[in-house]
């Protein structure tokens, strides 16, 4: 019987991305069977109002098939994600019986490329002399920081460049920089081990 795990973010460039993350840790985890839905994408101000993140989880499980679990990923911005994601995790426990998790990228989803940087040498117009800055998650300004490593001529561009570097980063790396990546790793792995078919 087939299950899935869903995701609910905030930009356009994770609506690709998250996807390739996801299926990766799967397979480290060695759980390929457990299928990845296309992840609900709403704005990052709505999802503090109230009833509007009830509302994305409500039409998550209806809209995907067989959904186990479903994980919230966003960016903190400027905000604490020790403050927002037990708010948010009781919302979320009120909305469905079902696992779930929320993660915040600190500060943005960007910070966990920065973190992985020399696994990106050479792809999409990454320099091949490109390091890792000290602190990748205290970087406001992520995007620009990618964009600044790269070839003259070229800037990154979320939709596009966002399902690539996932797809090559190197987790280890990530993992050891950002502490935030080291979350969002550990809370897929606790949903795994939580899902039952449906």
């Amino acid at each position: 019987m087939s299950i899935t795990l869903a995701s609910i973010v905030e930009g356009k460039g994770e609506v690709a991305a998250v996807p390739v993350l996801l299926r990766r840790i799967l397979t480290q985890l060695h759980s390929s069977h457990i299928q990845i839905a296309r992840p609900f994408l709403i704005k990052r101000n709505q999802v503090v109002k109230p009833g509007e993140l009830e509302r994305a989880i409500q039409k998550t499980i209806r809209d995907r098939e067989e959904v186990g679990a479903i994980l919230i990923l966003l960016d903190a911005d400027k905000d604490n994600p020790d403050e927002l994601t037990p708010k948010l995790l009781s919302r979320c426990q009120s909305a469905t019986h079902l696992p779930t998790a929320v993660v915040f990228a600190k500060k943005e989803f960007e910070a966990w490329f920065l973190g992985a940087k020399e696994s990106l040498r050479g792809m999409r117009g990454i320099r091949n002399d490109a390091t890792a800055p000290k602190d990748p998650e205290n970087i406001q300004g992520a995007k620009e920081r990618l964009s600044k490593n790269m070839i003259p001529g070229r800037g990154y561009i979320a939709t596009d460049d966002q399902p690539a570097f996932a797809e090559r980063m190197e987790f280890s790396l990530a993992q050891e920089r950002c502490q935030s990546f080291q979350k969002f790793f550990r809370e897929v792995k606790r949903l795994v081990a939580g899902m039952k078919p449906a």
